[in-house]
C-alpha cells in the first residue's frame, strides 16, 4: 500500500467510524424503537463493512510498543442509557459470542453499542491527532478482538426485529382472501 492509498483507506475507516457515532448519537434521541430500530441495522452493517475492510488487510503495526495518549474515552454513558429508553423491550438480546461455542449469551443492544462506539471513538481519536498507524491498528485490533463480534450479534438482532415487523402478518379473518383467489382461478381455463 503506498503512502497516499494508506492516507486515503485511513480516512475510509475515519469517514465510516464518524458516521456511525453521528448516527449512533441522532438514533438515540429518537422518540421510541419504530424508526429507531431500521436506522441502527443499515448504520451497524455500514459500519461492519468499514471494520470486514479492516480484517482483510495485513496487520497494522503501530510505531510505538505503547498506545501514545489522546485523552479520556468519550463518555456515552447517556447515550447509552437514552439507547437503551429507545429501544425499550426490544433491548435485551441473546446471542452467540462465539459461533464454535453453542452456549447462548444475554446482552443489551445498548451496552454493546455503546461498547462498539467507545472502541471506534478510540481509534478516530488517533487519527484526528495525526497518528493514522495507530489509528488502523487500534480499529482492526479492536474489530478483530472485541466489537466486531458484538456488531454481528448487534446487527443479527436488529436483522430478527425488522424482519419479524415485515414477515409475521397477522391475518384475522382469510375468507375475503380466499374469496378473491377462488374468483381469480375460475376465470383461469385450463
Amino acid at each position: 500500500m503506498t503512502a497516499h492509498e494508506f492516507e486515503d483507506f485511513g480516512q475510509q475507516i475515519a469517514d465510516a467510524s464518524e458516521a456511525f457515532l453521528l448516527g449512533l448519537q441522532a438514533v438515540s434521541r429518537e422518540e421510541g424503537a419504530g424508526s429507531a430500530v431500521p436506522i441502527l441495522l443499515l448504520e451497524v452493517s455500514q459500519l461492519l463493512l468499514a471494520g470486514a475492510r479492516l480484517g482483510a488487510q495485513q496487520d497494522f503495526q503501530p510505531t510505538t510498543e505503547y498506545q501514545p495518549d489522546v485523552g479520556p474515552d468519550a463518555d456515552l454513558d447517556a447515550m447509552r442509557l437514552r439507547l437503551a429508553v429507545t429501544l425499550g423491550g426490544l433491548d435485551t438480546y441473546s446471542h452467540n459470542f462465539e459461533p464454535y461455542d453453542p452456549e447462548s449469551v444475554t446482552s443489551n443492544l445498548s451496552d454493546d453499542l455503546t461498547s462498539i462506539a467507545t472502541d471506534v471513538a478510540n481509534g478516530l481519536r488517533h487519527f484526528r491527532a495525526g497518528n493514522i498507524e495507530e489509528a488502523l491498528w487500534w480499529w482492526q485490533y479492536s474489530y478483530l478482538a472485541s466489537w466486531g463480534s458484538l456488531a454481528i450479534g448487534v446487527l443479527s438482532a436488529l436483522h430478527s426485529v425488522v424482519a419479524h415487523d415485515r414477515l409475521d402478518l397477522e391475518v384475522v379473518d382469510e375468507s375475503d382472501q380466499l374469496e378473491a383467489a377462488d374468483a381469480v382461478l375460475d376465470g383461469v381455463q385450463p
